[in-house]
């Protein structure tokens, strides 16, 4: 049977228990694809020996019958996840040559429930950017295209290897992570799903800490049935992760009925913002009408501090990122930069991480060291941390007065060219997560679904954001909305 690599876990998990295919031959359909895949440089530590050896280990699982619903499933690994025996850089030339002795919880999650990893992933350095060009692998390059234009275009970042491996069907899924959207504006970039879940929902054990109140795991799938599948599998108390939360994971997919009526979903007031494209306006009215004709109730609501709420994150997230890089100092583990004679360990350190880091997590140590320094703690720190605590309550509000899910535009445009915003201004780029960073500062669980294209021809999606911890009822809206939006386009193949 070819194509195998473009099943979703869904289908393939329902393959396997048929007996129409063997976990070994949906891995070699993928590892074939990902050799072929090069000119995407999604992968950059390819695993075919241990993915084998986790199929056929798979398969007999399978034989004996009673396995997990992950089982047998190819996934790629982001490479911010530490995978044991496995190279593991977060993207940083910093990191060069560890090799973790253990595995993170996510992955151990994965694996144990049989899934299959086919590699790593590549993604931004320390997860830090929104287009995936801060890597020390290279940037990692979408499989879609505009129109009959071969500029290359960016996958969105950090998550960007991950989501433009699952749009190429490279791998069945992928994990990925989110700090303020790293998994949803690649999934709106790329035509996939992709949901973030409540803080503590997922362990942070064993993933490089980028920003540690913020950083969140999370699937990245073809379909919301998948994203449903695999979130169950990667959730669960971790008593390694003081943030881990001890609560039921329930089974997502059963949820997934499609029945929305009496749902009341919000549109924030705040979202509308000046210049935003007229292509996604009408994506969101759409989505609006959509939900409206499943049976929900629209209600225009406000969140009143969503206009802080950038520059918040863009304080708490590099504070965050300073005191959690500190420990990369070219003493224990990773790159050191070599010494002259009579350097001493001042030289040392400033040698390391300035030959280590590249310019983007530069540039975010020292604001993150700047707002901690005394004399500015209270100015920005402080300040930022009240303004996110407003921003929590503005969404308590909302869901207290019983709206039961949000929708917004996931992401401000399609997919932009590789190039075409690192020579401008940062705060450019920052502005990519205009949508997404008060999902991260709430703690919230948010989702991003692709509805529609763009006249070029790329994918846009819109965002569901849900109460904490019910993340059923928020796949559940967002399948309601996937079956909807009937979106079934696929990026042309030129790689």
């Amino acid at each position: 049977m070819t194509d195998l690599n473009k099943l979703s876990l869904a289908e393939a998990r329902d393959k396997l228990r048929a007996k129409d295919v063997t976990s070994v031959e949906l891995t070699e359909a993928c590892l074939a694809a990902i050799d072929k895949a090069d000119a995407l440089n999604a992968f950059v530590h390819k695993t075919p020996e241990i993915a084998l050896q986790q199929a056929k280990a798979a398969d007999a699982r399978l034989a004996q019958g009673n396995a997990p619903s992950m089982c047998g499933l190819p996934v790629g690994i982001k490479d911010l996840f530490c995978t044991k025996g496995v190279p593991s850089q977060a993207a940083s030339r910093i990191l060069e040559g560890f090799t973790p002795e253990y595995e993170s919880t996510v992955s151990g999650n994965l694996f144990n429930a049989g899934s299959v990893m086919l590699g790593k992933l590549n993604m931004d350095e320390f997860a830090m950017g929104s287009s995936n060009e801060t890597s020390c692998y290279g940037n990692a390059v979408n499989p879609w295209r505009r129109g009959d234009d071969d500029t290359a275009l960016t996958p969105g970042g950090s998550s960007g290897g991950s989501a433009s491996a699952v749009a190429a069907d490279l791998c069945l899924a992928a994990t990925g992570t989110d700090t303020g959207g790293s998994i949803r504006q690649p999934a709106a970039f790329t035509g996939t799903v992709g949901i973030k879940p409540t803080y503590g929902r997922c362990s942070r054990w064993g993933v490089v800490a980028f920003a540690s109140s913020l950083d969140q795991a999370g699937p990245m799938t073809k379909t919301v049935r998948d994203a449903a599948i695999m979130l169950e599998t990667m959730c669960g108390h971790d008593a390694k992760d003081s943030t881990s939360a001890d609560i039921p994971v329930p089974d997502f997919e059963s949820m997934l009925t499609g029945d929305i009526k009496g749902k009341k979903i919000g549109i924030p007031k705040e979202y509308h913002m000046d210049g935003i494209p007229a292509e996604i306006d009408k994506l969101w009215e759409d989505g609006r009408a959509m939900l409206k004709d499943a049976g929900a109730e629209i209600v225009d609501i406000s969140l009143p501090h969503t206009k802080y709420a950038l520059p918040a994150y863009y304080v708490i997230a590099p504070a965050e990122a300073s005191s959690n890089l500190a420990r990369y100092d070219g003493v224990r583990y990773g790159h050191r930069a070599k010494l002259e004679a009579g350097d001493g360990i001042t030289e040392m350190y400033e040698k390391t991480r300035a030959e280590g880091f590249g310019a983007e997590v530069q540039r975010r140590v020292m604001i993150g060291t700047y707002v901690l320094s005394a004399g500015f703690y209270d100015a920005y720190y402080n300040r930022a941390r009240r303004v996110r605590t407003l921003i929590k309550k503005d969404f308590d509000d909302v869901f207290a007065a019983g709206i039961d899910a949000i929708l917004t535009p996931a992401t401000p445009s399609a997919a932009f060219g590789l190039g075409e915003m690192t020579d401008a201004d940062p705060v450019k780029m920052y502005l990519n997560d205009v949508f997404t960073v008060t999902v991260n500062l709430a703690g919230l669980p948010g989702i991003s679904v692709p509805t529609g294209l763009d006249a070029q021809g790329l994918p846009l999606g819109l965002q569901l954001i849900g109460r904490p911890w019910e993340e059923g009822d928020l796949l559940n809206t967002a399948y309601a909305l996937e079956k909807a939006a009937g979106f079934v386009a696929k990026p042309g193949k030129w790689w």
